[in-house]
């Protein structure tokens, strides 16, 4: 009989951690699947033990290599057979596989009790399949196995696990290992609760509870937050691999340098598939650029309905982006009033501010027809650079995203955003003018009961907006709004669609000079 033990590395790391939750992996050759394969064995002479391993698709657990295939070396040695999908152990106790195509297949698991879960390839699992499934974590026998999860994966930005890991993440985009993970905060343990749809962390189970009391109280008093961890795992701690099959690390080294960030290194902050409209490395450096030369001052407004995400106004001097203004709540004679007084400050011309007439700013527009307004559906317009020909898009606002992307990826676009240039309304600005409605005079604001700064959503906004491919008469397009909302949790890309605008005014025929009689 074989001896089965893990490598030292992340084997050993993965399968000794005390987490609730732990995710292993973040780049290919690790060893993952193997790792968890093994988490059950613990638990075999237990006769009323079982756990689930979840793929996303049927022939991923089928495929050559997949987890069937990796079970099958090493089950065998421990006394377990196949039957279908399952294996059973001579004590009775059994491991099953099983797959979520499909959002809705989690509910075919209601009224089950499952002490360990596992899922390979996490990321390509939605957010609502994971927490349904956890509430499936429960031991229903007097066995005193604690109920656990224990997941795998390879890096994703988009997916909902880059969230659960992001504390373990260098999160500094003027740091060298940005969106590498930090090695001194791998493997320990974080608690965490939900509020809401929010999450809420803490170094510590106290720490949660002190951040929100008021779900642990009555007869969830006593309750304890759960933990985490994520631990990373390379090809090069998989000696076995390396040993067995020494091209694979070859193999790797082949890809294209995103794949290798990814696959080999481990990076969580690069996309691979080659369709980002901005540059990521341009967008980082949007706001240490230096001022580009620019005529005119300008403002560029996406407003909102009540309601309904944010309203993001721009102060533009030539291509600095100078102020910003937010407002989480406004109507049109409100969005009116903040841009008047932008525009005061800077001493901006009415025919320089540019509103999306879309939504409110149409009504905007009815009170201000001395302002612009922006049709996002609008033709593309003639290229004045070119001689008027009209360029191949399919619609304006294409055309603008397109021509931004071109301009910040060659760094003529800086944002100038600190404590002093940005306010954030909580609710519309009073009818004076005045400022007592600010609930932040900053950068940070918070979002989903979570503290983010505005410079950070304004870059996820432009790397949310992504090639697609051309339509039937070969004009280029861009993601619809649906698949950024999807890169973006659920809100809109406010802050880019506002930088976006400022093109129009490149594009759009200069106002006509008024001559006086002499």
């Amino acid at each position: 009989m074989n001896i089965i033990r893990p490598q030292a590395g992340f084997q050993e790391a993965f399968l000794s951690s005390p987490a609730d939750i732990a995710i292993g992996g973040g780049a290919a050759g690790a060893g993952k699947s193997y790792a968890l394969l093994m988490e059950p064995l613990r638990f075999v002479n237990y006769a009323d033990f079982s756990s689930v391993f979840f793929r996303r698709t049927y022939p991923e657990i089928m495929n050559p290599g997949g987890l069937w295939d990796t079970a099958t070396r090493l089950y065998p040695d421990v006394g377990a057979r196949p039957s279908d999908m399952d294996w059973r152990f001579r004590s009775g106790a059994k491991v099953v596989f099983r797959h979520l195509q499909r959002e809705s297949d989690i509910y075919s698991w209601q009224g089950t009790q499952i002490p360990l879960i596992g899922f390979d390839e996490l990321t390509h699992f939605t957010a609502p399949q994971f927490w349904y499934l956890l509430s499936r974590n429960r031991n229903p026998h007097p066995n005193g196995i604690r109920p656990y999860i224990r997941a795998t994966c390879n890096p994703d930005p988009d997916s909902f696990v880059a969230e659960l890991v992001e504390w373990f993440i260098d999160q500094d985009e003027q740091s060298p290992r940005y969106g590498y993970p930090i090695p001194e905060r791998c493997g320990r343990l974080r608690y965490f609760t939900r509020d809401g749809d929010a999450l809420v962390w803490g170094d510590t189970e106290a720490e949660v509870i002190g951040k929100a009391p008021h779900l642990f109280t009555g007869e969830l008093a006593g309750t304890r937050p759960k933990s985490l961890t994520f631990i990373p795992g390379d090809i090069y701690s998989n000696k076995a691999l390396l040993s067995s099959d020494p091209g694979y690390l070859a193999n790797l080294m082949a890809q294209s340098e995103e794949e290798k960030e990814r696959l080999l290194r481990g990076n969580w902050k690069v996309r691979t598939d080659g369709l980002n409209l901005y540059d990521p490395v341009a967008v980082s450096g949007i706001v240490t650029n230096y001022p580009p030369a620019g005529q005119g001052r300008y403002i560029t407004g996406d407003v909102a309905r009540f309601g309904h995400d944010w309203t993001v106004l721009m102060a533009w001097h030539g291509w600095e982006v100078v102020e910003l203004v937010v407002m989480k709540e406004n109507d049109s004679p409100e969005a009116v009033r903040a841009i008047e007084a932008l525009r005061q400050r800077h001493q901006v011309p009415a025919h320089h501010v540019l509103v999306d007439q879309n939504g409110v700013g149409g009504a905007v527009l009815q009170l201000r027809p001395d302002y612009r307004g922006f049709l996002n559906n609008a033709a593309a317009l003639p290229d004045p650079t070119v001689g008027g020909a009209k360029e191949n898009y399919y619609n304006l606002k294409t055309q603008c995203y397109y021509r931004s992307a071109d301009r910040v990826n060659a760094g003529g676009v800086k944002v100038t955003l600190n404590d002093d240039t940005v306010s954030v309304y909580d609710t519309a600005p009073a009818a004076s003018g005045g400022m007592n409605h600010v609930i932040s005079r900053g950068c940070r604001t918070k979002l989903g009961g979570k503290i983010v700064d505005v410079r950070d959503l304004l870059k996820a906004d432009l790397r949310a907006i992504r090639k697609h491919d051309p339509d039937h008469e070969g004009k280029k397009r861009i993601s619809t709004k649906e698949e950024q909302k999807i890169l973006l949790g659920g809100r809109s890309p406010d802050f880019g669609d506002c930088l976006m605008m400022r093109e129009w005014f490149e594009l759009s025929p200069a106002p006509l000079t008024i001559r006086t009689r002499r």
